[in-house]
């Protein structure tokens, strides 16, 4: 299959999106992706490791590298040798803001290797993303962040004994993502230690009947007047089960998502914080969520990404 199974010649682009988790009820199941974007750049060398990075966050540069694992995973998948590697990575999605930037990684390592081995792409699986979701959803953890940066739009995602799987729904056009960035960073592992190993059946209750909504009210097919549309979300976007919990230990993300659904502006924690995300309604919805924030966020209004992973060039002869 070319440069890619001798493991001394390729070179390879690609580009994905930052992701939003849970969407308030969707825990651990939902995902949107977001207009903001990661790219690397992966060659093929004959030997040794170079890991160039250009961003704010910090980020290992050997062999730990969540891109170089995520490639040396799927050439494993792939049955192909493992060979050198020179990595330029641009990364701007925040670091331990909830937005994805670990399954960004892991989804642009595991493209840029099928891309460089001629093997099957994104779309090869039944629900949108195969072989490519199991491996990282392997390597993150969970599906939800991984499977919406890897086909775009929005995701339901699951695990099960065949391992992970996802649908994808075209968001409906009106949608206009609005992140609010902290100068906090906060781990996912942290995050998950505020839960509680039990909750009240009757909090579950209501967290799965809104959940079900938002898939409803989050679809393209559903027809819906904008206000009616934002009255819909705002009440989709309730849950009971996770953010209760995760709030309290950020008081200004907890502050600005109550500040925000008092204005009728769907918001939630974006994945488990301490980003938030709003989404409004049409523009002038958007304008409104992103003049509620104080100085201590970062505002980012973005497009829903509706491509997912994309390769951008490749060139499997060196």
């Amino acid at each position: 299959m070319g440069g890619a199974s001798s493991g001394v010649a390729g070179r390879v682009r690609v580009r994905v999106p930052a992701t939003s988790a849970n969407l308030g009820p969707g825990f651990d199941s939902f995902g949107l992706a977001l207009g903001l974007y990661d790219e690397v750049e992966v060659a093929l060398t004959a030997s040794g490791l170079t890991v160039d990075v250009t961003g704010a966050d910090a980020v290992a540069q050997d062999e730990t590298h969540l891109v170089v694992r995520a490639i040396r995973a799927a050439f494993d998948v792939l049955g192909r040798p493992q060979p050198g590697l020179a990595l330029r990575c641009v990364n701007r999605i925040p670091h331990g803001r909830g937005l994805g930037s670990s399954a960004a990684a892991i989804v642009a390592g595991i493209i840029a290797a099928a891309a460089l081995a001629e093997a099957d792409g994104p779309a090869s699986g039944a629900g949108g993303a195969g072989w490519m979701l199991r491996l990282a959803d392997e390597l993150e953890g969970h599906p939800d962040n991984v499977a919406a940066a890897l086909v775009g739009g929005f995701t339901v995602a699951w695990s099960d004994a065949h391992g992970a799987d996802c649908l994808r729904v075209e968001p409906f056009e009106q949608v206009r993502p609005v992140v609010f960035v902290p100068t906090l960073r906060q781990s996912t592992e942290a995050s998950r230690g505020a839960l509680p190993e039990r909750v009240p059946l009757a909090d579950a209750a209501r967290t799965l009947g809104r959940a079900a909504l938002l898939a409803l009210a989050m679809s393209a097919a559903e027809p819906a007047a904008a206000d009616t549309r934002a009255t819909t979300l705002l009440r989709a976007t309730e849950d009971f089960l996770h953010q209760p919990y995760r709030l309290p230990a950020t008081a200004a993300t907890g502050e600005l998502v109550g500040r925000l659904r008092a204005m009728g502006i769907a918001a939630t924690l974006s994945g488990s914080g301490p980003s938030v995300l709003a989404l409004a309604v049409g523009g002038q919805q958007a304008t409104v969520a992103a003049g509620a924030v104080t100085g201590e966020f970062t505002v980012l209004p973005l497009s829903v990404d509706r491509g997912g992973a994309q390769v951008l060039t490749v060139d499997r002869n060196g």
